[in-house]
């Protein structure tokens, strides 16, 4: 019956959306808005529901087309009486608000244990800041929604985060209105982490080294050159594939690679880390190159080069930044020594091999000590994730009552701590959609934990062979991500 429903509300929300001219379609075929070069359908594995392609795209090639008119904009609204679009069915949006996602794992939804299985605390911070951020933006609006006459339970704090999310999630940039809007169907496409056709970090970082070290004093940690990383930044090219198009008056959207038929066809709105997926878009990616890991450093570390603190850093594949390299090579040379080094340090280059042991044995020793004080090993956080999806996988109480007898450690806590551990609430398990989505945000709390560890893991594994290699007497210079 579920099914049925979701169907005919596909088919609803598909009609309403050609009726407005939405097509992927660029010739002049008759307005139907998916079919000549996009269809929606389901990738477990890589987002779940998106768009893919019913023919061979060629990169460059436009795929999507959405009039002016079907945006959904602060103008638009403001012409939709008493946002009925919130108050009563009788919107003229209705058709497209049945198809917004019902609710969102943003960081502003996770409870308090979902929170604490973060265990990174700059991440258990960040989920912090969410919610609180997200309940002082409703408290600030509670006397224009109490002035709507909105329905109770369109002023929970679960509605709130729900309208919060869709709009941070999903809102496009428009020239004419700095709140942006939404775009029904160019919405649907799944997210693609910026490739090798973007400029990445180490190249900002490479071409940053020379004029930083001739801008800025290594006495005094002076943070001019800090003006070319905002000059590189306009060159991180085209982080989205899409914008709006004044001579045709419409959102268009672009094939950001060649795409074979059948394949998902996703889409790139920007940069971002597993941590910050997370936060403002409720997943994470399994490859990820934007994802980073930043380890404690010395304050001297800092006051001993010009590197801005965002750019020391662990890369997803576990190898130190450029910038991070840079600076332990000039912060273990001798003060005396900084100034007539500091040039071939800024260059990316290895000072001596006495020198690169000890730089990598400070980077994995460190590491190893953030890993020491995380409460739970990869082992443990891999058998977690396995018992979580036993019982998501589960359809029956009696299956479910014996996995939850079986359950131990932080699986146990969870069901206890959502009063889950018997027999009784083991039947709400199977049909609580509150108790799924729990465990939901469960799961990816540890999913991005595990991704951190391995991240540290990978990096002492590169230290550890650097270090052979070097004392073997096999010189190579630490060779970047």
């Amino acid at each position: 019956m579920e099914e049925q429903e979701q169907d005919i509300r596909l088919e609803s929300f598909l009609k309403w959306a050609s009726d407005l001219g939405i097509s992927d379609s660029s010739g002049s075929l008759p307005y139907v808005c998916l079919g000549h070069s996009l269809s929606l359908a389901y990738f477990p594995l890589a987002g779940g529901r998106g768009l893919g392609a019913v023919r061979d795209l060629r990169k460059g090639e436009l795929i999507l087309r959405v009039p002016k008119s079907a945006l959904m904009t602060r103008e638009s609204l403001l012409k939709d009486e008493k946002l009925s679009v919130a108050v009563r069915k009788s919107s003229w949006w209705l058709p497209y608000l049945m198809h917004l996602p019902r609710c969102y794992d943003i960081f502003a939804t996770f409870g308090e244990f979902e929170k604490q299985a973060l265990q990174v605390s700059d991440a258990i911070w960040a989920a912090e800041r969410a919610i609180s951020k997200a309940r002082s933006e409703q408290n600030e609006a509670n006397q224009l929604m109490a002035e709507l006459n909105l329905k109770p339970q369109l002023l929970t704090f679960r509605a709130w985060c729900w309208a919060a999310a869709t709009i941070s999630s999903r809102t496009l940039h428009i020239p004419w209105d700095e709140a942006g809007c939404l775009c029904p169907v160019g919405d649907l496409f799944n997210y693609a982490a910026p490739g090798e056709e973007t400029f990445c970090s180490e190249e900002v970082d490479g071409r940053l080294c020379a004029s930083s070290f001739q801008a800025t004093s290594l006495l005094n940690g002076d943070r001019a050159h800090k003006s070319n990383v905002e000059v590189l930044d306009a060159h991180d090219l085209r982080l989205t594939d899409g914008a709006y198009e004044e001579d045709v008056a419409a959102y268009c959207f672009y094939a950001r690679q060649n795409y074979l038929k059948g394949e998902q066809v996703l889409l790139c709105y920007g940069t971002y880390t597993n941590l910050e997926l997370l936060e403002h878009y409720g997943f994470l990616l399994n490859e990820n190159p934007n994802d980073k890991v930043f380890i404690p450093l010395e304050p001297e570390i800092y006051s001993s080069c010009s590197w801005p603190k965002e750019l020391l850093y662990i890369h997803q594949n576990g190898k130190p930044s450029f910038s991070l390299l840079s600076a332990l090579r000039l912060w273990t040379t001798p003060p005396s020594k900084r100034r007539s080094l500091g040039q071939l340090a800024y260059s990316g280059s290895p000072l001596s091999t006495d020198n690169e042991i000890q730089v990598m044995k400070w980077i994995a020793k460190k590491c190893n000590l953030v890993l020491k004080n995380l409460p739970t090993s990869t082992e443990e956080d891999s058998l977690l994730l396995s018992s979580i999806n036993e019982i998501q996988d589960l359809h029956s109480v009696v299956e479910l009552e014996k996995a939850i007898s079986a359950s131990r450690g932080e699986i146990r806590s969870f069901l206890e701590a959502n009063k889950l551990q018997n027999v009784a609430s083991g039947n709400n398990l199977l049909l609580s959609s509150k108790a799924r989505r729990s465990m939901e945000r469960l799961k990816l709390a540890v999913q991005w934990r595990a991704r951190y560890k391995k991240i540290l893991l990978d990096c002492i594994f590169n230290c550890t062979e650097t270090i052979d290699s070097l004392t073997c007497g096999k010189y190579l210079p630490f060779k970047l991500a």
